[in-house]
């Protein structure tokens, strides 16, 4: 969802004028079926923008209706998640239930998540907010890029740039160094403008950071719950020192430019945003969640224990609380969790029944068919055989799919798929990694450069793999 600084008109984003039938439209441009898990993400997202014109006192109360989607790997469960956040214009974060341990164990603590969502809902603020002054820092970068190529040879250069030309004109020979000095200023400025002088050397003034290395007994996630922004502090105690560099005109402006965006922002301001965008419009993609759920039977107890805490300490997050970051405090009332596993050893209800109640909507992904495949290599607006030409066509080689050959690519995927480990559609990135390998390897060596893979030359390079029964080598 677009940021919203404080003291700015907020103004209606296209996202916030769709309806959950668009919301769908939009992401069949990339997902092939699934139209449950769609439908379903869609009113959730819409849910929000319905939320946010409510009184403030009812809007309070509303809070997102959490989705679990089940369904096997390389179905479309991530890329949902990613394009809709996408779409949306919110923060999202991807991370896996299984990096999380119970309190008191070695590992990852389940607030992490949130620290980290902040710093991307951060990252998103500041690279608006830069937007919005790049046009001014442009022209400031360009003063000082016209003072490092001709620097003012006298005062009366500096008076006649203030307005003062009276002192300037006190003599005919001082005015006319001025109007030199000017004219031949304006003439860089506008070689500067047009990148004639991009390769021009110049030399700059850059910070050079240089704080030692201190490691802390047992501070890895523990020091960071602290609040306390130990890389600023050590910053302050170490002070930045800068380093005289000669760079070509085309790296200074970048460096510079950067720099003026920095002092232009109001770092407070942004933060503020930030949290606010992280709170209302944040996403959490909850991946592998069934791989903390169920019992994978046997007599030891201590993955079960340890499971079931992962889960007891993802509940207040997922329910509700506040959380400290190195930003301020972040309530996750409103964050939309998006939970996803195969559940294939475990089942859904294996989950506590706190946790289960946290998420209301659930959506069972349906496996991919050999026609979905066959759809899947062709109609999404980033297909693997879209990506795939343009990738050759940048050495002068030209691919062209017959409708036999993706047919025939499609059915093999299908098989492979169950004969062995399904993967879904990520085994079609397999296959036609091996059925264009000759073609990549030669690339611009190739006499012909008009490539046509059609059925036959598809048996010619794959029959092999579909025969084999030991298929180890070619499963990701």
């Amino acid at each position: 969802m677009a940021i919203q600084l404080p003291g700015e008109v907020k103004e209606t984003s296209q996202f916030e004028e769709l309806t959950p039938r668009q919301i769908v439209e939009e992401l069949d441009k990339y997902i092939v079926g699934q139209t449950k898990a769609k439908r379903a993400v869609a009113v959730a997202l819409r849910n929000r923008l319905r939320r946010q014109k409510l009184p403030p006192e009812i809007a309070a109360d509303v809070l997102p209706k959490n989705i679990l989607m089940i369904g096997s790997t390389g179905i479309g469960k991530t890329e949902i998640a990613r394009r809709l956040a996408k779409l949306a214009q919110s923060p999202f974060l991807k991370i896996e239930a299984s990096k999380f341990t119970e309190v008191g164990y070695v590992g990852r603590d389940v607030e992490s998540m949130i620290r980290e969502l902040t710093e991307i809902a951060v990252d998103m603020a500041k690279q608006q907010a830069f937007e919005e002054v790049k046009i001014a820092a442009e022209t400031n970068v360009e003063e000082q890029l016209l003072d490092l190529l001709l620097p003012p040879t006298s005062v009366y250069s500096s008076t006649y740039n203030e307005g003062n030309e009276t002192e300037a004109s006190e003599t005919d020979g001082t005015s006319e160094t001025v109007k030199t000095e000017n004219r031949t200023r304006e003439k860089f400025r506008e070689q500067l403008k047009k990148g004639e002088l991009d390769n021009r050397m110049v030399e700059i003034d850059t910070q050079e950071k240089s704080s030692p290395m201190i490691e802390i007994a047992g501070g890895g996630q523990g020091f960071e719950e602290m609040g306390v922004n130990f890389r600023d502090m050590m910053g302050n105690l170490f002070p930045t020192k800068t380093k005289r560099r000669k760079v070509r005109i085309a790296e200074a402006k970048e460096y510079l430019l950067r720099e003026e965006q920095e002092q232009l922002v109001d770092m407070d301001r942004i933060t503020r945003a930030a949290i606010e965008m992280a709170q209302s419009s944040g996403i959490i993609f909850l991946d592998e969640i069934d791989k903390i759920a169920g019992r994978e039977g046997g007599g030891s107890h201590g993955p079960e224990v340890s499971r079931e805490g992962v889960q007891r300490d993802l509940l207040p997050i997922v329910e509700g609380t506040t959380v400290n970051t190195r930003y301020g405090m972040v309530s996750t009332e409103h964050i939309l969790f998006i939970s996803a596993g195969a559940f294939h050893v475990s089942k859904p209800s294996d989950l506590i029944p706190e946790l289960q109640g946290r998420f209301p909507i659930r959506v069972e992904l349906d496996s991919l068919t050999t026609e979905d495949l066959k759809r899947i290599l062709t109609q999404p607006k980033n297909s693997l055989i879209k990506q795939y030409k343009e990738l050759l066509k940048t050495e002068g080689i030209y691919l062209e799919f017959t409708d036999d050959a993706i047919d025939l690519i499609a059915e093999m995927t299908a098989e492979i798929n169950r004969q062995t480990e399904d993967i879904g559609a990520r085994r079609l990135h397999t296959l036609l990694e091996k059925l264009l390998e000759d073609i990549s390897f030669a690339g611009g060596e190739l006499e012909e450069k008009q490539q046509v893979i059609s059925a036959d030359y598809v048996r010619g390079q794959l029959a092999e793999i579909v025969k084999d029964q030991d298929l180890r080598q070619y499963i990701l």
